[in-house]
């Protein structure tokens, strides 16, 4: 079917629909909304048989849902109705939600009904909750309504009786800054970070901090460290801790309130916005959040990493390489490396590089690191290493998850192995691992077409291992089984052993540092070159502005290839099978 995807901007869930309706033989195009663009002509242009509007903020045109079956999808059980559905649900505590599909009409949210499918709202944020039990509910809901769609014969159902059964399902207003506001005073640690939570990653909570308004973004708890309400505290990894009325929670990021006339503002650390105005504050050791993590159980080892956003600064990249290698002195035969949620890595940080004296020479460092991180990653001969992809990944973050010897990757995670919409060519040793795993053609093809992957279609790929069928909450457990198990197998003491052979046979042919080398030469060009792609859309990207049009990549109708035609035999890297294990 020739479905068109209808959407504001092309972001996490819309990319999923994306690559999972591919995925199932769909012929797939996107539109975006954007101001000054005739959405009409743009459908009639594109003549589809469906359009699905994943994440679109503004009302689809009656000229066509009139004229063309529109289906959309609102965060939102059936008769919630409103701009901030998610907002308000996670402001007020409710832990049972749910995403439905509807039909586009003359009423925003209140359409007939093709598909509802339920969900749990875990303590996290909203961001992570969106790309993860969200997403995983908008998707099956979009599949059914595709299905039932495709199939003739369904009649949707009408609202109604859902908002009578309870009182919290109704049309509401749009969360503004008045609600979320934090009385640092009055308010409990709960209550803080369940503002804080409601308006992560966007818009943040406004909130005035050392004489300046500042939008907070993401919010942890501290246990330990007390002071008087709104007070600073401590530092630790780039965020900072302000005590409340029973407690204290840690802000990761802000952003500056943007000034009349002046260029969007854009999310940092806490500590490198505030820069000079920082006072003094003690660097606190590790007690409740740490945004790197280390366990054992049994001879496994577990590094856990979760950086805001997925981005990796040269701050970042060097705490966790140096975590890396604490971790690989441990008596372990297996170390899992990702985040037990959410994103795995997006590579460089794009915000901490726009923000810097000399972006280019920041751009170089940041690109070191995370090369170092890689490096270090591939010449581990002495153990297993698992990448654990429990969300998204993207460039820099796929080819570090590429550098372990296997990828085991949550089913609703979506994968993007390229650069070139950034206008770079890649480092992190991609010339090296990624032809290795799906073969030469592939490579150049998954590189030259930008599109996400889905998990599904990342193993037929040859780009995953295993595909974990797991919820957000319970994808860390279930690696933590697989991984025991794969402690325990005979043969992995086999496979490391060869491992160290493999790595000297490589050594003698074409080094991995020839393979960096390379890419290095290319990526300094770019970076010394402040006429290059890069830098403007850099400056785009970070601050968030529109594009004048859909990009081509995604504006014309594609469908998967499928495995077959990527000539990938099933096996990893080292040639030994990986999907037999469990």
């Amino acid at each position: 079917m020739r479905i068109l995807l209808l959407a504001s901007a092309f972001n996490s869930l819309t990319q999923r629909v994306h690559a999972e309706l591919r995925d199932r033989g769909h012929r797939v195009a996107v539109e975006l909304a954007l101001p000054g663009g005739s959405l009409p002509d743009a459908v009639r242009r594109h003549a589809p048989q469906l359009v699905v509007a994943p994440m679109l903020k503004s009302v689809i045109p009656e000229e066509v849902w009139a004229a063309y079956p529109c289906l959309v999808v609102h965060p939102g059980p059936v008769g919630d109705r409103g701009p901030s559905s998610l907002d308000w649900a996670i402001h007020e505590g409710i832990e049972e939600w749910g995403v439905t599909v509807l039909q586009a009409d003359g009423e925003m949210d209140a359409g007939d009904v093709w598909a509802c499918v339920p969900c749990r709202l875990s303590q996290v944020s909203k961001s992570a909750l969106y790309r993860g039990e969200v997403a995983d509910a908008a998707l099956d809901a979009v599949l059914l309504a595709v299905e039932r769609f495709a199939g003739g014969t369904h009649v949707p159902q009408r609202q109604g009786a859902a908002r009578a059964a309870d009182a919290r399902l109704r049309p509401r207003p749009y969360l503004d800054q008045s609600v979320r506001r934090i009385d640092w005073a009055e308010d409990t640690t709960d209550t803080v970070l369940r503002k804080l939570r409601a308006a992560d990653s966007q818009p943040g909570v406004l909130d005035t901090l050392l004489g300046r308004e500042w939008y907070l973004h993401g919010g942890h708890p501290e246990s330990a460290l007390r002071g008087r309400p709104g007070e600073l505290l401590a530092t630790r990894a780039g965020a900072v801790c302000r005590a409340t009325g029973d407690g204290a929670v840690w802000l990761p990021e802000l952003r500056p309130r943007r000034l009349a006339g002046q260029p969007p503002t854009y999310k940092l650390p806490a500590v490198l916005a505030l820069g000079d105005l920082l006072p003094p504050l003690p660097e606190a050791p590790e007690a409740t959040w740490s945004d790197i993590r280390y366990r054992e159980s049994g001879d496994v080892g577990f590094l856990s990493f979760a950086f805001p956003g997925g981005a990796m600064s040269t701050a970042q990249c060097r705490r966790l390489l140096d975590a890396y290698r604490e971790a690989c002195e441990r008596p372990t035969s297996v170390l899992v490396l990702g985040a037990e949620r959410d994103f795995f890595s997006n590579g460089i940080h794009l915000n901490v590089i726009e923000a810097a004296d000399d972006p280019a020479a920041e751009s170089w460092a940041n690109i070191n690191a995370v090369d170092d991180l890689v490096e270090a990653v591939l010449t581990t001969t002495d153990r297993l290493v698992v990448a654990a992809v429990a969300g998204n990944a993207a460039a820099g973050g796929v080819m570090l998850a590429l550098a372990a010897d296997e990828v085991w990757c949550r089913s609703g995670a979506v994968l993007n192995p390229h650069y070139r919409l950034m206008g770079l060519y890649g480092s992190e040793y991609w010339t090296y691992t990624l032809p290795r795993r799906v073969g030469p053609a592939v490579a150049e093809r998954l590189m030259r077409e930008a599109l996400p992957v889905s998990a599904a279609g990342a193993l037929g790929l040859g780009l995953v291992d295993r595909v974990v069928d797991a919820g957000p909450e319970a994808f860390a457990g279930e690696v933590g089984r697989l991984a025991a198990h794969l402690s325990a197998r005979p043969a992995t003491a086999t496979r490391i052993a060869a491992k160290k052979t493999e790595l000297e046979r490589r050594e003698s042919e074409t080094p991995p540092a020839a393979f960096r080398e390379r890419e290095l030469a290319r990526m300094r060009r770019t970076f010394d070159d402040p006429d290059a792609p890069y830098h403007a859309l850099r400056r785009a990207f970070v601050r968030k502005e529109r594009p004048a049009a859909t990009p081509s990549h995604v504006c014309a109708f594609q469908t998967d290839p499928g495995p077959s035609a990527t000539g990938f035999t099933g096996t990893a890297p080292l040639g030994i099978p990986s999907r037999a294990i469990g």
